[in-house]
C-alpha cells in the first residue's frame, strides 16, 4: 500500500499537517480509559502530542490515574523531541500489561508541561475514550496513537510504513 494522503472532510485533521518537530497541546474533551472494571484515568485535563505521520498521542496527569495499578518497569527508550522515557507495567485484578505506559520523568525544555504525565498504548488496554468517543489503536505498538473519526491519513506504523 502506498502512502496516498486522505484529504480531510469538514471538522477533520490530517495527521500530514502535524507538524515536525511535534506540537503539544492541551485537550478540552474528557478523556477515559478503562482496563477489566477499572476507569484506570479520567481526566479533563489530558495534553496530545501532533507528530506527521501519527495519530496523536494523548497525556494523563498522574492526578487523574489510578496509580496504583502503574508499577514502574524495566527499560527506557529515547525520543529526539521529548527526551528519555520510563515505562510503567498496568496490573489489574490480577492481569498485568507490561510497558503499556510511558512517561518523561525529565522532558526536554519543548515538553516541560509533559513532565510526569503518562500516555497508555489504547490497544493495550480495553477501552480509551475521547470527547465520550470510543479510540481506535495505531496499528503497531511503537507509537500509540489513538485514532478518532476527526483524524485521517494513512498512518505510519503498519507493516511497510517504517521507510515512510
Amino acid at each position: 500500500m502506498g502512502r496516498r494522503r486522505v484529504e480531510p472532510g469538514p471538522g477533520q485533521e490530517s495527521v500530514w499537517d502535524y507538524p515536525r518537530p511535534p506540537r503539544m497541546e492541551d485537550v478540552g474533551e474528557k478523556v477515559k480509559i478503562v482496563i477489566g472494571d477499572v476507569t484506570l484515568a479520567y481526566t479533563t485535563r489530558a495534553k496530545r502530542v501532533l507528530e506527521t505521520s501519527h495519530p496523536p498521542v494523548y497525556y494523563i496527569p498522574p492526578e487523574d490515574i489510578r496509580m496504583e495499578h502503574l508499577k514502574p518497569s524495566a527499560g527506557t527508550s529515547y525520543c529526539e523531541w521529548k527526551g528519555r522515557a520510563g515505562y510503567y507495567d498496568v496490573v489489574v485484578d490480577g492481569r498485568t500489561e507490561e510497558r503499556a505506559a510511558w512517561f518523561y520523568p525529565s522532558p526536554t525544555p519543548s515538553f516541560r508541561d509533559l513532565k510526569d504525565y503518562v500516555a497508555f498504548y489504547p490497544s493495550r488496554m480495553d477501552a480509551c475514550w475521547v470527547g465520550g468517543e470510543k479510540v481506535e489503536a495505531q496499528e503497531g505498538d511503537f507509537y500509540g496513537g489513538w485514532i478518532t473519526a476527526n483524524i485521517v491519513g494513512p498512518f505510519k506504523g503498519s507493516p511497510g510504513t517504517w521507510g515512510w
